[in-house]
């Protein structure tokens, strides 16, 4: 069975709590609504891509507990294929629990589970080797970390986009170089970029670049995206929504980019469907609920 993505990171559940604002520490703040639902950087981003008609499958692990059955299910009724999760007989599930202000601001903690535990024995290579490209996003453990680096190392003929959070931005950009080289589209937002780089998203890109990447894409929140390949740049405008809760945007706008991509469209086409696919789960509390289907898109 061959797969157009397989998308491979952390899988949590997301407890989100709708709060008055985010408390510092010794304040009180108040809960207003709460929300669970499933998550996980890469697996929003599964979805995202399931949803307009790619084929996507996932790797990654669970326990056999509620929240894993919840993970698992969600993305059989999604359309995104199981094959590749691995269940763990025993431990927790991950689990994130964040706090989301009235402006859709968020403060996120995580409690990894078994994500810390999955080992390259565990995973099955033939599966990860039948897609067409590898989408990345972080784990918190080194261990986790090690296993993305020898699976990329282990497919050299497959092509992988990352999407790095503060996680891996913050390893900086040695830890990151056996990935980097082969990094077809590098999705860093603009804090995450500055820390990888030391540079401003303009001049950080060229170095991204220099090292291998072949488009960066890099998210700016309220003022869209800013995409280059080396040969061309574009900056391009956000679609103006309400914004709700700001969750899973990151995770929407690389299943809106790399849809581009798979559908061979220009640079700036991918990068105005990430904004729009983005666009779309700002205004819906949850970092799925928003995502469209393929007749929803503006191209």
């Amino acid at each position: 069975m061959k797969l157009d993505v397989i998308c491979f990171g952390a899988l949590n559940v997301d407890k989100l709590y709708k709060v008055d604002r985010i408390a510092s520490a010794d304040e009180e703040s108040e809960i207003l609504d709460f929300k669970e639902a499933p998550g996980g950087s890469a697996a929003n981003t599964a979805v995202g891509l399931a949803r307009l008609g790619v084929k996507t499958g996932f790797i990654g692990k669970v326990a056999r507990d509620r929240e894993g059955e919840m993970l698992i299910r969600s993305f059989i009724e999604e359309g995104v294929n199981t094959d590749g999760i691995v269940v763990a007989p025993h431990g927790r599930s991950g689990v994130v629990i964040g706090f989301v202000d009235k402006a859709g601001e968020r403060a996120l903690y995580v409690d990894p589970g078994v994500n810390d535990s999955l080992s390259l024995q565990e995973i099955d290579l033939d599966y990860a080797s039948q897609a067409d490209l590898l989408h990345l996003s972080s784990f918190v453990s080194e261990a986790s970390f090690k296993v993305q680096k020898e699976v990329v190392r282990a497919l050299p003929d497959i092509p992988v986009t990352i999407d790095p959070g503060m996680i891996y931005a913050r390893k900086g950009l040695s830890e990151l170089k056996p990935m980097i080289k082969k990094c077809l589209v590098f999705f860093p937002n603009e804090h995450e970029i500055r820390i990888l780089t030391g540079k401003n998203y303009i001049e950080g890109s060229q170095i991204l670049l220099k090292e291998g990447v072949k488009i960066v894409a890099v998210k700016l929140g309220s003022r869209g995206c800013y995409v280059t390949d080396g040969k061309e740049q574009h900056m391009i405008e956000p679609f103006k929504v309400k914004v709700v809760d700001s969750t899973g945007a990151g995770d929407a706008f690389c299943a809106g980019f790399i849809y581009g991509l798979i559908k061979n469209m220009t640079l700036r086409e991918c990068g105005i469907l990430g904004n729009f696919v983005a666009s779309r789960t700002l205004m819906k509390m949850g970092a799925r609920n928003g995502l469209p289907r393929r007749d929803d898109l503006p191209l």
